[in-house]
């Protein structure tokens, strides 16, 4: 963007900018618990469990997070498994890990104490610019701007900027715009206050432009071209991935569970066993049952085919059950979307007979009563959901 009109800006609009904005924001900001006070730790959990995450979702789980993990101390001294089961259902797992692995940075390099500065703050696993800014200008009335996508889209149609919002490159016109106009005086107020005019009135699609706090001084709302801001280029769409579930339950009245890898996707959470196929062999289970009766040496071929969701084969399929009686139809299908990926996944049920119940540690044998002590992602979640929907009138079919 070659003009810069924030600059542009006298010290006196600029001023009544900050004045109504902020006067617009002690009357109408969102009661939220971890707006109770701005202690560094409360806003940095809330911060990172917000991204790609609505506020309504996150309330619950932000409540049960500070009850189990109070401090800096506890949270880096926590056991992944628990972290990863108070976090169960949020996604992107990689979020908890990093900010455990930041408290044990804090612990370790700040005596247990969030550092003071953005530089220091920004060294932290997991924190970035947008969440730097939050803690410095929240917790420590520092004026660093906090830029997130609503901040973007508000900003853009404020100064009719046609910078991409979707390319990183464009962030630092962002930045320099937030700077000219962000208050020193409330600076954390000034962010948050952008947070909730993105996410309440100036949304993606029918913005309330006459409700809003900055009409007065949008461009856009001025020149009648708020429609044709911000400018984003389409992401790619996730690329779809298609999987066969298989609910297996032994004699014991016990479900075969297998735990993924140590990293990559949904690392160390438990699943059934999944097997992947190509687009065409789903659509054929999905509307002509294609039996899953097969010997065990089959069963180890489809295991061991594909990487890393079929767990490298080794441990897991050198222990399957002997024999597995399959239902000949399929219980549903669930779907699930992550960032990148969009998972189809068909679920099936099979009784397994004359099996051993020593299996490796990758791999085992858990009462459905006893799941709530396995860390499930969101697609096995559903899975659950669905055996259990189908349970009574199918299992026996």
């Amino acid at each position: 963007m070659k003009n810069e009109p924030w600059n542009e800006l006298s010290p006196v609009v600029i001023q009544q900018l900050q004045e109504e904005f902020l006067d617009w924001y002690d009357r109408h900001k969102r009661n939220l618990p971890w707006r109770v006070n701005t202690d560094p730790y409360r806003v940095w959990i809330s911060e990172i469990m917000l991204q790609q995450t609505r506020v309504d979702t996150v309330i619950d789980y932000y409540y049960r997070f500070m009850t189990l993990f109070p401090t800096i101390v506890d949270l880096a001294a926590a056991e992944e498994a628990e972290l990863l089961k108070v976090w169960e259902g949020l996604g992107y797992y990689s979020r908890a890990r990093n900010l455990q692995a930041a408290a044990q940075q804090i612990v370790t390099d700040y005596a247990g104490k969030m550092p003071g500065t953005p530089e220091a703050i920004a060294s932290l696993k997991g924190i970035g610019p947008y969440t730097t800014g939050a803690i410095a200008s929240i917790s420590f009335g520092l004026p660093e701007p906090a830029i997130d996508g609503n901040v973007m889209r508000v900003v853009s149609r404020l100064f009719e900027i046609t910078d991409d919002i979707a390319k990183a490159s464009s962030r630092k016109v962002f930045d320099a715009a937030m700077r000219k106009i962000i208050s020193h005086d409330a600076p954390g107020d000034f962010n948050q206050a952008m947070m909730d005019l993105g996410s309440s009135i100036c949304t993606p699609k029918n913005p309330q432009c006459p409700k809003c706090p900055l009409k007065n001084f949008c461009q856009s709302f001025q020149q009648d071209q708020v429609a044709n801001y911000p400018v984003k280029t389409k992401k790619q769409p996730p690329k779809p991935l298609y999987y066969l579930a298989m609910a297996i339950e032994n004699e014991e009245h016990e479900f075969l569970l297998v735990q993924r890898p140590a990293t990559g996707l949904l690392a160390k959470m438990w699943t059934f066993p999944l097997i992947e196929v190509t687009q065409e062999e789903y659509q054929h289970y999905k509307k002509t049952f294609k039996s899953l009766q097969a010997t065990r040496e089959e069963q180890l071929e489809l295991l061991v085919a594909e990487e890393p969701d079929n767990y490298e084969g080794s441990p897991v399929a050198a222990h399957l059950p002997d024999t597995v009686v399959w239902q000949k139809r399929h219980l549903g299908e669930i779907t699930h979307v992550f960032s990148h990926l969009k998972w189809h996944v068909l679920l099936f049920y099979g009784r397994a007979k004359d099996c051993e119940l020593s299996l490796v540690s990758e791999a085992d044998w858990v009462a459905e009563a006893d799941f709530s002590q396995r860390v499930f992602p969101k697609p096995q979640q559903k899975l659950v959901a669905l055996l259990d929907k189908n349970f009574g009138a199918n299992k026996d079919s």
